[in-house]
């Protein structure tokens, strides 16, 4: 179970500098995908052995020129709700303001634990003015520089040691993790409640150690899998203003307890750029994939260039990963609801798939000899021999070439076309690597 930081202050105060500092170290692991927005506002970060995700909440201000207050002050109280610890960046070249006052104000009701980061400390006068932060009531200052790495190893120490420690989840590993995801209202909580019906008895809740991840076994009609439900549970007050940075944080907990997501879709609102948000999470923690559209009811014209013009506007939005599911259901009528249940646990089994590596070499091979990748400054790639890594999350692959470093991201692609085309991964995610032999 991941613990989740977030960095809250005013603008311009090294905010995203930091967030970078912070989960620099895996850049080599979490690649920018073109297109993505916002994409540097989630990110994880490891420090001695644990991993804990971190959110920058600077990006979701609505354009930075009219920094309104009230959006801030709105931010900071949904990450007080959804984090487990919050980072409260000042900057020392400017002292306490009287929107810093107002935040820290938020912060000491929370009872959440708090760092005071004094940012921007890039010599040791500096460090002397820091003590005027004391004035904000939340403790001792720790001064760095976000720019320079100055004083960081020392605030992830106190991060680690003001984190929860994680507890053991009772759950069973063996038994599929299932979310479902999606912005608000678009009916999570009836598809839920749809899925387990009445029969409360069938179902047994586990509270996740986490502060918010309920887990709900499932348990009948052949299906055995956990329900993770982070939503609903503390409703304290409905944030009406920025709900799209409400419901990415609201889901980011779901997505990475989860083995598949279900990312439910409204049929009479069509794509939205906040359901684009939450595909990106689920991309990023290398989650299986359903996507559901729900409210089918509701639409009047069901044809099947209806169905058609709709499922290629949703692969086409999120493309380049096109191979999943969707399925038009109605929470409501419970129409297909069955179905979602029985695609859920087919991606789930194509996470499982082991290809023999005989089998994939005498498909493989053939195809990548037909349409080799393209020569660079007249040198030819070769691509002998190619095995699927045991043991891992997710399906990944390695395809041993004599210049591996001059295969770039469409051959890569192509490559996992074919895979597709010839197994069935369908909504399972798979990494295809190129090493030298």
């Amino acid at each position: 179970m991941g613990n989740l930081v977030a960095i809250v202050g005013r603008p311009n105060v090294g905010k995203s500098t930091l967030f970078n500092r912070l989960t620099k170290t895996r850049h080599a692991i979490v690649s920018d995908v073109a297109g993505t927005t916002r994409d540097r506002q989630y990110g994880k970060c490891e420090w001695n052995g644990r991993e804990f995700s971190v959110v920058d909440t600077g990006g979701w201000v609505v354009n930075s020129d009219d920094v309104f207050e009230g959006a801030i002050r709105d931010q900071v109280k949904i990450a007080t709700e959804e984090a487990d610890l919050v980072l409260f960046l000042v900057d020392v070249q400017t002292g306490v303001t009287d929107l810093d006052s107002d935040v820290a104000q938020i912060l000491r009701r929370s009872k959440l634990p708090v760092i005071l980061v004094s940012n921007k400390t890039d010599n040791n006068e500096q460090q002397y003015y820091a003590a005027d932060f004391y004035a904000l009531g939340l403790g001792d200052p720790v001064c760095v520089s976000a720019l320079s790495g100055f004083g960081t190893g020392d605030l992830l120490d106190m991060v680690l040691d003001k984190l929860p420690k994680e507890g053991s989840d009772d759950l069973d590993v063996n038994i599929p993790r299932f979310a479902v995801v999606g912005r608000p209202n678009v009916g999570k909580s009836s598809i839920i409640n749809a899925f387990i019906g009445e029969e409360r008895n069938i179902v047994t809740d586990i509270a996740g150690t986490t502060r918010d991840s309920i887990y709900t076994r499932y348990d009948k009609f052949g299906f055995d899998f956990y329900l993770v439900d982070t939503a609903g549970i503390r409703r304290k007050n409905k944030v009406s203003e920025d709900l799209e940075f409400y419901s990415v944080m609201r889901s980011i907990r779901s997505i990475e307890n989860s083995d598949v997501c279900i990312l439910m879709i409204d049929a009479t609102r069509g794509i939205e750029a906040q359901d684009m948000n939450i595909f990106q999470l689920i991309q990023k923690n290398n989650k299986s994939l359903v996507v559901v559209v729900n409210k089918w009811d509701l639409v009047e014209d069901k044809s099947q260039a209806v169905i058609k013009t709709f499922e290629n506007a949703i692969r086409e939005r999120m493309a380049p990963f096109t191979d999943f599911p969707i399925i038009f259901a109605s929470a409501l009528t419970k129409q297909r609801i069955f179905k979602v249940l029985e695609t859920a646990k087919e991606v789930y089994l194509n996470r499982k798939v082991r290809i023999g590596t005989s089998k994939l070499n005498e498909v493989m091979l053939p195809i990548i000899e037909a349409t080799p990748p393209p020569s660079i400054k007249g040198k030819y790639i070769k691509i002998k021999y190619c095995t699927q890594v045991p043991d891992t999350q997710i399906p990944t692959f390695i395809f041993y070439a004599n210049l591996p470093q001059y295969v770039k991201e469409p051959y890569k692609r192509f490559i996992e076309n074919q895979i597709r085309e010839h197994w069935k991964l369908t909504g399972s995610p798979i990494n295809v690597f190129v090493r030298s032999k």
